[in-house]
C-alpha cells in the first residue's frame, strides 16, 4: 500500500490519540500545584490555542457536537480555545502597558492583572474534568510535560538597538486627519454604553446578550483593528519610542481598545454558545451546567463587562480629546460664505444639519458673524447666531474651519438647507446621505 493509503487507513482511535497528545501534555503541565498565572506565557498560551483549535476542528468534523460520548469532550475542548484566546491577549495588553502611555494605567494594570488571573485559573480548573474525560474515552494521556523553560514570556530587559527613524516626514497628514475622525466616529457610536460606576448583576444582564453581544462587539473590533492598520502602514512605520508622542499616545488608545474588544469577543462567545441559558435539555443542558461549574459564568461577565466594555469606553474617550488635537492640528482649512436658510432662518432643522456635518468630520468650524465667533458644530451656538443674523438682517454667513466639513455645508446650502421656504423637508443630495 502506498503512503496515502497508510495515511487513510488510520482509525478513529489512533487520530485521536494524535490530534489530542499536544493539548493534553499542555493539560498535564497545567494540572501541576507548581503552575501558577504568574509562570505562564503568551507562548504557552498560543500553544494551546492552536492544539485546542486543531483538536476542535477534529472532533468536529467527526461529529462530536452530535454525539452523546464526546459532545462534552468537545465543550471542554472549544472552553480552553476561547479562555486561551483571551488570556493570550490580556497578557499581550499587560506586556505592553510601558508603551501605551494611557491615563488611568495604575487602575488598568490592577483590573488586566485580576482579569488574567480569572481566566488562568479558569484554565486550570477544566485540566482535571478534561484529564478525566479523556482516560473515560480511552484517549491515551501522555506522560511528559512541557519543560517551562522552553515557554520564556515575550518581555526581557534588553531592547534592540532603535536605528531606524519614523519622524514626520514618514506621516501623511490626510491619513492622520483620516483616523482621527473615525477614531472620534467610532467613539459616538458607542456613547450608549459608556458608564462611571461598576454594573451590578442585574445591571450586566440587562445588557448581556441583548445589547452587548459577541456580534456587536465582533464589529467594534474589525473598526479599530482596521484604524489601526491604517495607522501603522500610513502614519507610523516603525517603533514607538521616540517621534510625535500625541500620535503615540492615540495608537496606544485605540490599540488598548482593540485588544479589550478581542477579549471581550471571547468571552462573550463562550458565554453565549456555552454558558448561556438558551432552552437547551438533556445533553446540551447537562453540558452547559458543568461547565457552568467549572467556570464562573457571573465573573466571566463582570470581567467582560466591568473590565472589558468600561475600559473600551474609557480609552476611547481619553482618546478622542487627543484625537480632536491631533484633527485640528492637520485638517487643511479654508473659509466659505453661503446664504442664509430662505424665510425661516438657522431655526432648529437647518442648525442640527449643519452641526451634525461638522460632527462628522471632527474639525474645527466656527460660523463668522460679523466679529463674533460660534461653534458650528453646537446646535445651540448656530441657532444662537441666527438670531443675531435675523437682528441685522444678514443674508449669508461665512463658515471657517475644516474644508471637509465646509464642502458638505456649501452642498447643503445649495439646496436650502434641507428645506422648502415653509420649513419643509426636502431630500438631501447623495453627498449628504450620512445626515440621515
Amino acid at each position: 500500500m502506498d503512503a496515502a493509503g497508510d495515511i487513510c487507513s488510520i482509525t478513529f482511535s489512533e487520530r485521536v490519540r494524535i490530534f489530542t497528545h499536544d493539548y493534553l501534555t499542555y493539560c498535564n503541565f497545567l494540572e501541576k500545584p507548581t503552575t501558577t498565572p504568574d509562570v505562564t506565557s503568551k507562548k504557552l498560551y498560543s500553544s494551546m490555542i492552536s492544539s485546542s483549535q486543531l483538536l476542535e476542528d477534529f472532533l468536529d468534523f467527526h461529529g462530536a457536537k452530535n454525539n452523546t460520548d464526546w459532545y462534552f469532550f468537545r465543550e471542554l475542548t472549544a472552553a480552553v480555545r476561547h479562555l486561551s484566546l483571551a488570556a493570550y491577549s490580556q497578557k499581550h495588553i499587560l506586556n505592553r502597558l510601558i508603551f501605551y502611555d494611557l491615563v488611568d494605567m495604575e487602575n488598568f494594570k490592577k483590573e488586566g492583572e485580576n482579569t488574567f488571573e480569572f481566566l488562568a485559573c479558569s484554565l486550570k480548573k477544566l485540566v482535571p474534568v478534561i484529564i478525566d474525560e479523556a482516560r473515560r474515552l480511552r484517549i491515551p494521556i501522555p506522560q511528559d510535560s512541557i519543560n517551562i523553560a522552553d515557554y520564556p514570556e515575550v518581555v526581557t530587559s534588553e531592547l534592540l538597538e532603535y536605528n531606524i527613524d519614523d519622524e514626520n516626514k514618514d506621516q501623511q497628514k490626510e491619513s492622520i486627519v483620516s483616523i482621527a475622525s473615525e477614531f472620534i466616529r467610532i467613539t459616538k457610536s458607542l456613547e450608549l454604553y459608556r458608564f462611571y460606576q461598576p454594573h451590578d448583576m442585574e445591571g450586566i444582564h440587562a445588557l448581556v446578550p441583548d445589547k452587548i453581544n459577541e456580534v456587536e462587539i465582533r464589529r467594534f473590533e474589525m473598526l479599530v483593528h482596521n484604524l489601526q492598520s491604517s495607522f501603522d502602514t500610513y502614519v507610523i512605520h516603525g517603533g514607538f519610542r521616540f517621534g510625535n508622542r500625541k500620535l503615540k499616545q492615540l495608537r496606544g488608545n485605540f490599540s488598548a481598545v482593540f485588544h479589550l474588544f478581542q477579549i471581550m469577543g471571547r468571552l462573550l462567545h463562550f458565554y453565549e454558545r456555552h454558558l448561556y441559558e438558551a432552552g437547551y435539555k438533556n445533553i446540551y443542558k447537562q453540558a452547559r451546567d458543568r461547565l457552568a461549574s467549572l467556570v464562573d459564568a457571573e465573573l466571566l461577565l463582570d470581567r467582560t463587562v466591568n473590565y472589558g466594555l468600561y475600559y473600551a469606553c474609557h480609552f476611547l474617550n481619553t482618546g478622542t480629546k487627543l484625537a480632536v488635537e491631533i484633527l485640528n492640528e492637520n485638517i487643511e482649512r479654508g473659509s466659505i460664505t453661503v446664504g442664509i436658510p430662505v424665510k425661516l432662518g438657522f431655526h432648529a432643522r437647518p442648525s442640527l444639519l449643519v452641526a451634525k456635518i461638522v460632527q462628522h468630520f471632527g474639525g474645527e468650524v466656527e460660523m463668522c458673524v460679523g466679529e463674533d465667533r460660534f461653534d458650528a458644530s453646537s446646535v445651540l451656538d448656530i441657532q444662537w447666531a441666527g438670531g443675531k443674523i435675523q437682528k441685522e438682517g444678514l443674508k449669508e454667513v461665512t463658515f471657517k474651519g475644516d474644508l471637509r466639513a465646509l464642502k458638505d455645508i456649501k452642498i447643503l446650502a445649495s439646496v436650502n438647507y434641507g428645506e422648502d421656504t415653509m420649513g419643509k423637508g426636502v431630500p438631501l443630495p447623495r453627498e449628504l446621505t450620512y445626515l440621515k
